[in-house]
């Protein structure tokens, strides 16, 4: 990527961040004494951040393998995985919650004048966990190259699950 590109794209994505914190119910702190924090700050071994990395990378691969026949044929054809974070309660390992975030762009340039409008749509999809999954066990059920479709713990539900309710 391009180093201009780049860096346009790491202000898209915190600025994006920024609103999806803001708008995110905050009920995982619901749980007396919780403390929630980014997965990749509970995870403690080298084996636990490379599962977690080869998720997020194979999340990412098999969104880009299916978008063009399934969520990107619609008025947003360019959607683009931008961040997928879970929180984990520190002391049990509990997991309360997991998000992906999307962008996409309509562009329409006026004949007349040669000016671009643009139209921009951001999606917070939530996986649908079953209650008290632990990390621990989600890193163990997405294995593989197929993540996106992995039944997750205690459910009989996926990733993909919850980008068909979203996207």
């Amino acid at each position: 990527m391009h180093p201009r590109f780049r860096f346009l794209y790491s202000l898209a994505v915190s600025a994006v961040l920024a609103v999806v914190s803001m708008s995110l119910p905050a009920h995982a702190q619901s749980e007396p004494g919780a403390n929630y924090v980014e997965a990749i700050s509970y995870l403690d071994t080298d084996a636990e951040y490379e599962a977690w990395f080869d998720i997020q990378h194979g999340l990412r691969r098999n969104f880009d393998d299916i978008c063009g026949d399934t969520f990107c044929e619609g008025d947003y054809s360019n959607i683009q995985s931008l961040r997928y974070t879970c929180s984990v309660d520190e002391a049990s390992g509990r997991i309360g919650m997991c998000v992906w975030v999307f962008a996409g762009s309509i562009e329409e340039i006026d004949p007349a004048t040669g000016k671009i409008s643009v139209r921009q749509a951001f999606w917070r999809c939530k996986t649908p966990l079953a209650p008290g999954t632990t990390i621990e066990s989600f890193l163990a059920a997405l294995q593989g190259s197929r993540p996106l479709y992995a039944t997750l713990p205690g459910s009989d539900q996926s990733i993909y699950d919850g980008l068909i309710d979203c996207l």
